[in-house]
């Protein structure tokens, strides 16, 4: 007999990883698939980083770690908050974990209390709405416009705030949009989170780095709101170091000395090697940084010219991160003459299987009339995707 926790049912596996794993299949079974499904750099992790982690290896750093992570890599962590983000973060503020959705989940477990409203702005993250629900939360949605684009308004937020509302997640750059904040319209949210006192917001900077217009805001630099403020980061995307496992946050200290309790039962510290070499890719600069983000920029605009070219795609140009999320609703109803498209979810399965491209529907993202491309990947991969997407979507009438 089986039996599972509520919690667990709760769950719904990650759409993103979902449509990973059933790429990685149908490759494994001789298939010639495009995937472009994963926000994932395609770049290896530069040279000098590898190098420390090597180095770390040899000096016999594989004893347990403290749980919020190597004093330097605290202290170059607060030294890149003070001098790129304009915030003051003592080391003790600032927790080290395994991805940045390590992070995430640590602090909704030590904030949220079952019944707790968190509000999440949508399109989201496919992981904030499930990490909600496990902490007991009740997920509360504002959802943003491609009109505009897809950014969500301040007096959109005034509206749904109650007394039960205990967290607003932000994330900017966006993953799934690419759409970036500006400093007027941040300010403009933090005014209303300040209005409202037990009212916090966790901001996503994950994508930081990744911006082709404007410049990256933090949060947390509005003073008047800098206590109610969770900042959270990593080096996955920054540095092509998905497979590193660093995240951070940065936090008021009863927060980050909470995720510090609770991290000390869950998974004590992160990997003593990649913690070294995290201390590296925050010390140095190799240019590598730059050249990925002038690859996405690229990259990006070949994608959204040539998804122009697609009859019945409707997109906003991102300003950030790697991916474009084009509305597809002019394709559902539609049909090839044997299967009819309901869902942003089923166009996704029907270009995989007609055009071998893998993409992620929008319903996990909490935008059911669009799809996820990400073009963290090479140029002639994207053109020939689109080259496919184009050819097979034509069949639908």
């Amino acid at each position: 007999m089986e039996y599972l926790s509520d919690r667990i049912k709760l769950l719904s596996a990650s759409a993103t990883l979902a449509m990973a794993q059933k790429s990685r299949e149908l490759k494994a079974k001789g298939m010639d698939i495009i995937s472009l499904s994963l926000g994932e750099p395609d770049f290896n992790t530069p040279d000098y980083i590898k190098e420390a982690g090597k180095k770390a290896i040899d000096d016999n750093f594989s004893k347990y770690p403290p749980v919020s992570g190597y004093n330097d890599l605290r202290e170059a962590i607060s030294k890149k908050f003070r001098e790129e983000n304009g915030l003051n973060y003592t080391p003790d503020q600032i927790v080290v974990s395994v991805g940045g959705k390590h992070s995430l989940i640590n602090v909704m477990l030590c904030m949220i209390n079952p019944g707790d409203e968190v509000i999440i702005l949508a399109p989201y993250w496919v992981s904030y709405y499930d990490q909600v629900l496990l902490a007991g939360g009740k997920p509360v949605i504002v959802e943003a416009t491609l009109e505009n684009d897809f950014k969500v308004l301040p007096e959109q937020l005034e509206v749904v705030i109650t007394k039960k509302t205990r967290l607003i997640i932000f994330n900017s750059p966006s993953n799934p949009t690419g759409m970036v904040y500006t400093r007027e319209e941040m300010e403009a949210i933090a005014r209303v989170v300040s209005r409202h006192e037990g009212l916090y917001i966790m901001t996503d900077e994950i994508y930081e780095h990744i911006i082709f217009k404007g410049e990256h805001v933090s949060m947390a630099s509005f003073d008047f709101i800098y206590d109610r403020v969770i900042t959270v980061n990593g080096l996955s995307k920054s540095y092509a170091m998905t497979g590193w496992r660093i995240g951070y946050i940065g936090a008021p200290l009863w927060i980050a000395k909470a995720v510090d309790k609770l991290q000390g039962q869950f998974t004590s510290g992160v990997c003593t090697i990649a913690q070294k070499a995290a201390v590296a890719a925050l010390r140095q600069d190799d240019g590598s940084r730059k050249m990925m983000r002038d690859a996405f920029l690229r990259r990006r605009d070949l994608v959204c010219k040539l998804l122009k070219e697609i009859k019945g795609f409707k997109i906003r140009v991102p300003q950030g991160a790697f991916y474009v999320m084009p509305d597809i609703s002019h394709f559902l109803g539609k049909s090839d003459g044997e299967k009819k498209i309901n869902t942003s979810d089923e166009l996704a399965l029907y270009l995989l299987e007609k055009a071998q491209v893998a993409v992620v529907g929008g319903d996990s993202f909490g935008a059911p009339k669009c799809i996820r491309i990400s073009y963290a990947t090479s140029d002639d991969l994207l053109v020939e995707a689109m080259k496919r997407m184009k050819k097979a979507l034509e069949l639908l009438r």
